[in-house]
């Protein structure tokens, strides 16, 4: 049986740092053969998230749920002082919180009482918040939603959100096949799953910028999901092709090969809204920014860690139970130059030159066949 350490590169073969083999596709990271690490990993954020919204729920801004809000830049006070202050004024239950750089809101469903009575109860609300802000009535800005305009919102994000996963589904269908359309709509609906379940966790705002966030990440999850998908059908055509891999190795060499792609992709997405969050909500007071910033981070951390590590992972799981491809895994695994590989050597072959008749790209190697593997002479 021979070994590893029988494989021995060829001369000419260039040998790259760690950067270097993330940069030309060349890494070897068991995406598939540790799926249950991953899943695992998303299964707990998930739990805790849903557990969270059957117990505490979600923290619904006055678009979802009706009532009124009241907003004032006020430097030099606390949530308590304010609290107490409106709750002087009249309001009961009020719901106080800051926004960003100085910035309080004050919220409370005043939709019950009398048109007279409610115009009484907000003017001294605005009064007694002008005077802990040391400011003028004019600088507390007033807004009030009915309770049938926030189901309207409610209903209308639900069907924009039924129509856009539909849309998905049919389009990845039509565009690869029904499979990697499953692992898609699983992958986009953990990301919905996620971000809900950080939001009720963690207690932070739902408002119409949020529902507008979330369908933007599902948008980019989907691009991401895309494009490795895209790298595995090609490779379907080219490497397994040639009957040396299985089905799950040739969706571990697509994901390396398109790993820096993936990277690059989210690091260009998530630091522009981190600027977003750090400098325009927080420095800089942009509190209007604030729910759509941080439902599109939250998003879009989720959106990169399934389009890596959950959609492919599943395609592979649902397209090894096919009988050609469970076929093809026997025969890969019989051969008796295959006994020591492993998942991931895919992609080490790649660098040893392992794999002919590929074309090289810029992120990797795409199609081929494999050579055979090479022998130490033995020794008389």
């Amino acid at each position: 049986m021979s070994n590893d350490t029988d494989m021995a590169p060829p001369p000419d073969t260039k040998v790259y740092g760690h950067l270097g083999r993330l940069y030309h596709g060349l890494t070897t990271v068991d995406f598939v053969g540790r799926r249950k690490i991953w899943f695992s990993v998303s299964v707990i954020i998930i739990v805790l998230g849903m557990g969270s919204l059957a117990i505490r729920g979600f923290n619904l801004g006055i678009d979802f749920k009706g009532g009124s809000s009241w907003e004032v830049l006020a430097p030099n006070t606390s949530i308590a002082h304010m609290t107490s202050a409106v709750q002087k004024a009249g309001l009961t239950n009020p719901k106080v919180e800051k926004l960003g750089s100085d910035t309080y809101q004050v919220t409370a469903n005043i939709n019950s009482l009398s048109q007279k009575k409610a115009l009484t109860l907000t003017t001294n609300v605005v009064d007694a918040m002008a005077k802990v802000a040391h400011t003028t009535n004019n600088q507390v800005s007033t807004s009030n939603v009915g309770p049938t305009w926030g189901g309207q919102i409610t209903n209308k994000a639900i069907e924009a959100l039924i129509v856009f996963f539909i849309a998905v589904v049919a389009y990845i269908s039509i565009r690869f096949e029904p499979k990697m359309a499953v692992a898609a709509f699983i992958a986009m609906v953990h990301d919905l799953l996620v971000t809900v379940g950080v939001f009720s966790l963690f207690g932070f705002q739902i408002t119409p910028d949020t529902v507008i966030a979330v369908l933007t990440i599902l948008g980019y999850s989907l691009y991401d999901t895309v494009v490795v998908f895209d790298r595995v059908r090609d490779n379907t055509q080219g490497v397994l092709k040639g009957g040396d891999l299985t089905y799950s190795e040739m969706v571990n060499l697509s994901m390396n090969q398109t790993l820096a792609r993936s990277i690059n992709t989210s690091l260009v997405a998530i630091l522009p809204v981190l600027a977003v969050l750090l400098i325009g909500a927080d420095l800089l007071g942009a509190t209007t920014l604030q729910n759509y910033g941080l439902a599109l981070f939250v998003g879009l951390m989720s959106g990169a860690y399934s389009s890596i590590f959950i959609a492919s992972p599943i395609l592979a799981w649902m397209k090894e139970r096919e009988p050609r491809y469970k076929e093809l895994a026997a025969r890969v695994n019989q051969r008796s130059e295959r006994q020591t590989l492993t998942a991931t050597s895919a992609a080490r072959l790649l660098t040893e030159g392992k794999i002919t008749g590929a074309r090289p790209t810029r992120s990797g190697i795409m199609g081929g066949t494999i050579q055979p593997r090479a022998r130490k002479p033995k020794r008389r």
